[in-house]
């Protein structure tokens, strides 16, 4: 059992993120030197992509960096999510958003637990959007609506070639009139659920935006059999409660990566 002592949130703060469906954790998330090996090893991977690949589009890119799994289990972040799932954590996914300076791609309103509705039950995962630069308003931070956790909205198909996702949650009835844009430092992080409505703008701006999602989800959850054949998740701490298979933190699975790039990965 973790030491109590080391996890990261208070009772507040989680009943916060309970409440409201998000929660910005002010403070650094690494040590500096921890962060900064971080932000190299993706300018790294952000320089070998083909030219004709977007930087918004790193998703999964630990089925193939074995490295990253440095930070995706490290205790710094299972510290964070273990007091909102619990001490039997699965690493579920994660994605390198980055948006570039100048032509940075819209993120459409929408719910995480859309793209995923065939591929887990229940539906419970936390993400944690670790800023890799700063994220502003202007250069395209995220949004949500607080408490919009239904997590069943309609959606509808939006212009590929202008967003990062290729559905979004329909203009009718969606209420953004109130929504909250999250900005964040360097080493930062927010925490969402994943059927929180959420989105941001293009970034237009002379500064690049980059966040790294880590998302995390109770080992209750069980990953469909259909999903095995496109996905894989990791056990990061504790032990398994539905029958999962989990993937090898020391294996490349090359094929998986190549079949989410010819896709719409999340």
């Amino acid at each position: 059992m973790t030491d109590q002592r080391n996890l990261r949130l208070t009772s507040d703060q989680v009943a916060e993120y309970r409440r409201e469906g998000f929660l910005v954790y002010d403070e650094p998330v690494f040590s500096q030197e921890k962060f900064d090996d971080l932000k190299d090893h993706f300018e790294e991977e952000l320089r070998a992509l083909a030219p004709e690949v977007r930087p918004e589009s790193m998703d999964v890119p630990h089925f193939t960096d074995l490295k990253l799994f440095e930070w995706l289990l490290s205790d710094e972040v299972l510290d964070l999510v273990e007091p909102i799932i619990g001490p039997d954590i699965a690493l579920f996914s994660s994605h390198f958003i980055c948006k570039p300076k100048g032509n940075g791609r819209r993120v459409p309103w929408h719910e995480d637990s859309f793209y995923w509705r065939d591929m887990i039950a229940p539906m419970e995962v936390v993400t944690v959007w670790l800023a890799v630069d700063a994220s502003t308003r202007e250069n395209g931070a995220m949004m949500v609506i607080p408490r919009s956790l239904a997590g069943d909205n309609a959606h509808e198909p939006v212009d590929a070639n202008q967003n990062v996702l290729p559905w979004e949650v329909k203009k009718i009835p969606r209420d953004d009139s109130g929504a909250v844009m999250i900005e964040l430092q360097p080493n930062h992080a927010s925490l969402h659920d994943g059927r929180l409505l959420h989105g941001s703008p293009a970034n237009t701006s002379d500064l690049r935006r980059c966040g790294y999602t880590m998302r995390y989800m109770p080992t209750t959850v069980k990953l469909s059999d259909a999903a095995l054949s496109r996905h894989r998740i990791y056990l990061a701490r504790g032990s398994d409660h539905a029958g999962n298979e989990y993937g090898d933190p020391t294996k490349s699975y090359e094929e998986l990566a190549r079949f989410r790039r010819r896709g719409n990965g999340h």
